[in-house]
């Protein structure tokens, strides 16, 4: 993506809303519940670079069903609803991170936004960018890898932002990161970088047929809180994730990280 936005809407699709069904009550029941989608979705991502998926996420599915699901309302993953999900890096524990993200709409009566706000954006003073250029604190894993919670190994520290030829990039979690750990000169440059993701952002309602792309470098994403009626015609997106061939965008010690034993599936064409 060339702007500093890192986001953009293709709008025009079609979407059968009779045909596609109720909305699934999670991602496990979804089955193959507007399967053409999950073939639109991977040709659009494979024009953009490689599709992964994850061995410990939605069974290694490459497009995942995003819909509230009973009892995950106040989780921070994309089974919850009436939280926010707070602004963060796609799968940002892991040095293998998509480089973008596809949210492909199937239904949104409601017009729950989603949330981005780009880095590139932001305004902060030199102190605070090399403080958070360190490497601090860890990314835990969220609760939608529950074998990558337990994994014995020690959590490495990393960045949060970083600058490369293109402009400045993060990778951010804040719902994962221990910031309790960090000293206190930290936790306020972590502090201020939150106030000003939150005052870039902005509120992205999609409509059926709508696919959002994100840069996952660039922006962090989220969504508004909202009461599921689980009645069939609660909101309904489809995600892919995708790789960039050849895209330097990441610290060269991110080779180094174990990514918490989660291997990635790699579609290649």
């Amino acid at each position: 993506m060339d702007t500093d936005d890192g986001l953009f809407v293709l709008r025009g699709l079609p979407v059968d809303d009779d045909g596609n069904g109720p909305t699934p009550a999670g991602w496990a029941t979804a089955g193959d519940s507007a399967a053409e989608w999950d073939v639109i979705l991977l040709l659009l991502a494979t024009a953009m670079g490689h599709p992964i998926a994850w061995e410990g996420q939605q069974e290694g599915r490459f497009v995942h069903n995003i819909v509230p699901a009973p009892g995950h309302e106040e989780e921070q993953t994309g089974a919850s609803s009436t939280v926010l999900l707070s602004p963060h890096t796609e799968d940002a524990f892991h040095p293998g991170r998509a480089h973008l993200l596809l949210l492909a709409c199937m239904r949104n009566h409601d017009a729950v936004a989603t949330t981005a706000a780009s880095v590139r954006k932001v305004r902060l003073d030199a102190d605070d960018v090399a403080l958070l250029s360190r490497p601090v604190l860890p990314i835990l894993p969220d609760d939608a890898y529950a074998e990558a919670r337990s994994f014995a190994g020690e959590p490495p520290r990393v960045s949060v932002l970083w600058q490369t030829e293109s402009g400045p990039t993060l990778r951010y979690d804040p719902a994962y990161t221990p910031l309790d750990r960090a000293p206190a000169d930290y936790r306020a440059a972590y502090d201020r970088l939150t106030a000003e993701l939150e005052r870039v952002s902005v509120a992205v309602v999609l409509e059926p047929g709508d696919v959002l792309v994100v840069d996952n470098d660039q922006v962090v994403h989220g969504r508004v809180p909202f009461e599921p009626r689980y009645d069939g015609t609660d909101r309904w997106l489809k995600r892919a994730s995708v790789r960039v061939p050849g895209r330097r965008s990441r610290p060269l010690s991110e080779a180094d990280e174990h990514g918490y034993g989660q291997a990635a599936l790699v579609a290649h064409p």
